[in-house]
């Protein structure tokens, strides 16, 4: 099996070759630019480095969301478009549960990733490794900080938050929760392309033509256009 996976749910891009269980490759980036015009010749790049070919591929693999509303419909119309040309499965993973998975897997407590939303909310969920698999305890979700950790006072594990927004919540989080707050290196704050193609690799396939993204909440002018249709 050679599964491609595919991260452009914010702005770390990531593509990564996972063949058997073997990494064969990873391309990682955190830049503020366009993955419209670079995630392309990213996959290429590294099919071209791992001496595979697009008939080799077996199963494509992509972040799904939540993330960034322009970035998680880049990544899943390109993994679409694949999987449907290729006649191939097609898997989403969470944008979260990939962070979980890169760095609670020797963490005897909880993992807390998140996105900043705007407006004091995060993207986050709460996660935790059972038998060598990441179960979500707390469904991916769109909540207040000042909520969140109000919520996860109450829990009597050690919490690991990480991600690359986490600087701009860091403060709040230390204030509420205190010596319960691990806070995961620098070096931890990407989502690694190889740990999404892992975990979407014993997951069966997805009807490719039904397959959406998991925004949680609607595009702010999506919304006001509903809510002007009187659809909402």
């Amino acid at each position: 099996m050679t599964i491609l996976a595919i991260d452009t749910s914010n702005y770390v891009l990531g593509v990564a070759l996972l063949e058997e269980n073997q990494v064969l490759g990873e391309y990682i980036t955190n830049l503020k630019k366009n993955h419209s015009v670079r995630i392309m010749p990213a996959i290429e790049t590294l099919m071209r480095d791992c001496g595979r070919a697009p008939a080799d591929l077996t199963k494509i693999v992509v972040a799904k969301g939540p993330g960034s509303y322009t970035g998680v419909r880049i990544g899943v119309t390109i993994a679409k478009t694949l999987a449907w040309t290729l006649n191939i499965p097609l898997v989403g993973v969470s944008s979260l549960e990939i962070l979980a998975a890169g760095t609670g897997r020797y963490f005897n407590g909880y993992v807390s990733p998140l996105f900043d939303a705007r407006r004091g909310q995060v993207y986050t969920a709460l996660y935790q490794f059972q038998n060598g698999e990441v179960k979500a305890i707390k469904q991916d979700q769109l909540i207040m900080l000042a909520d969140w950790v109000v919520e996860l006072q109450k829990i009597d594990k050690s919490i690991l938050f990480v991600g690359n927004d986490l600087p701009i919540h860091q403060v709040k989080i230390e204030e509420f929760l205190g010596a319960k707050a691990i806070f995961a290196s620098v070096t931890e704050h990407n989502p690694r392309p190889a740990e999404l193609a892992a975990l979407g690799q014993e997951k069966p396939g997805e009807d490719v033509h039904s397959f959406v993204p998991n925004y949680i909440r609607l595009a702010e002018a999506e919304a006001k256009w509903l809510e002007a249709n009187g659809k909402i």
